[in-house]
């Protein structure tokens, strides 16, 4: 037999609807003093964002990153980066304290109802969305109107300048196929050095199972060195001569087992830094790609798609390690000209 239960008043099945909180009226509602104040409080913020917009475009031309100083990349990067961060944050900033201070804050209830309405629901809501334009009194606030269509049309230069201004014009990608490794000024030997130390390296210097980081010998007394730096960085292994698998066209390439592989990652262009020595593998931090250097630096993991470009090496009468020639293919990320 179902027991009938009681109705607990204290707890009841359903809670009759409290309503909405009486309405709290804003000082600029009564006072138009106040609500001109707050107008102009929204302007300074959008004028905020336009100035700080029209820095970070200045930073740009301001800091150029030719590869000539250091210095210039930090403070480019921070005045854009500012330029960005506070242009975006006046327009949010001001459109909050717009709808806070000068739109309609009467609350509006809306009854829960079908996702797809009828004919005249959506009617009504094309009705509700001019109200809100309506509301927000733009057409009478011809100041605020203009700083709000400054703001917003000038808050995506601080990025698109910089980003477009960095094509150059030089359209000359034969360039990508060269590096400093090419040659040395006056013609001479471009010579192998330790990185960052500049130290030239002789073959006994490098023993087995160990890596060396190479730059170009005295490569800092030259011209864009930052930019040619980062195209001709290698990596120097010296192996067992019995393990290197090398082509007959490429057993020239190499010193008793001292090998010099392009450090730049043919994935995205990482630095490849990580050695395994008891497999003689050398990985990627960044997307874990995996290069054998016994056989010729080939891909065996990761998402690289070619091997590491091989720079040829020789020996000077002193012990000296110099490039034979720059790299016979191009270093780095494949691109629309170098797909493999």
């Amino acid at each position: 037999m179902e027991q009938h239960k009681e109705p607990d008043p204290a707890h009841p099945e359903r809670f009759e609807n409290p309503g909405l909180p009486p309405h709290r009226p804003r000082l600029g509602d009564g006072d138009p003093k106040a609500n001109k104040r707050s107008e102009r409080q929204v302007v300074v913020l959008f004028v905020i964002s336009i100035l700080a917009t029209i820095a970070g475009i200045w930073g740009y031309f301001a800091f150029p990153v030719d590869g000539t100083d250091a210095g210039n990349v930090r403070m480019s990067t921070l005045v854009i980066g500012l330029g960005l961060g506070l242009g975006a944050l006046g327009i949010g900033v001001a459109a909050v304290h717009w709808a806070k201070s000068l739109m309609n804050d009467h609350e509006k209830v809306e009854e829960r109802h079908p996702q797809r309405g009828d004919d005249a629901a959506r009617a009504e809501a094309v009705d509700i969305m001019t109200e809100g334009v309506a509301d927000s009194s733009i057409a009478r606030r011809p100041m605020l109107k203009g700083a709000l269509g400054t703001a917003v049309a000038i808050a995506p230069l601080a990025f698109l300048v910089p980003l477009v201004g960095n094509l150059g014009a030089d359209w000359n990608v034969s360039k990508f196929r060269y590096t400093a490794w090419a040659s040395a000024p006056g013609g001479g030997r471009r010579y192998l050095a330790t990185d960052p130390t500049d130290r030239r390296i002789k073959a006994s210097d490098v023993t087995r199972g160990s890596m060396v980081h190479v730059q170009p010998w005295r490569l800092e007394d030259e011209p864009h060195f930052l930019e040619e730096k980062t195209k001709a960085i290698v990596i120097l292994m010296r192996l067992d001569p019995g393990l290197l698998k090398e082509p007959e066209e490429k057993k020239d390439w190499s010193y008793d087992g001292i090998v010099a592989y392009s450090k730049v990652c043919t994935h995205v262009g990482c630095p490849v830094a990580l050695y395994e020595q008891q497999t003689h593998h050398v990985l990627c931090p960044c997307h874990q790609s995996t290069f054998d250097i016994t056989d010729q630096a080939k891909v065996i993991f990761g998402p690289a798609k070619r091997p590491l470009p091989q720079l040829p090496i020789a020996v000077d009468e002193d012990g000296y390690l110099y490039a034979q020639s720059d790299f016979t293919e191009p270093v780095g990320p494949s691109y629309w000209e170098q797909q493999k």
